[in-house]
């Protein structure tokens, strides 16, 4: 006896696929570079100054780099859902 497919080729009832088909190269670069982006951001632990526009700010480093970190993805996210 055999198990019912979709038309997709995957299995009825939810089947999503295996590790390999969801980790495509790309995800895997994206992957990485966070990993090595947090790496960095928590090795930078220092308390800096940073002007914004007219005050200046005393923070620690790790919180401004992640702090841009995220305003880079959401930018990267909504140029992406644009393109769509």
């Amino acid at each position: 006896m055999t198990a019912k497919t979709s038309h997709s080729g995957r299995k009825a009832g939810g089947y999503r696929g295996s590790l390999g088909e969801w980790l495509t190269p790309a995800r895997t670069t994206v992957l990485v570079l966070v990993v090595l982006s947090l790496i960095f951001i928590f090795e930078n632990t220092r308390t800096t100054e940073i002007r914004l526009l007219v005050p200046e700010v005393t923070m620690p480093l790790w919180l401004a780099l992640l702090g841009m970190g995220v305003i880079g993805a959401l930018c990267g996210a909504l140029f992406m859902s644009r393109r769509r």
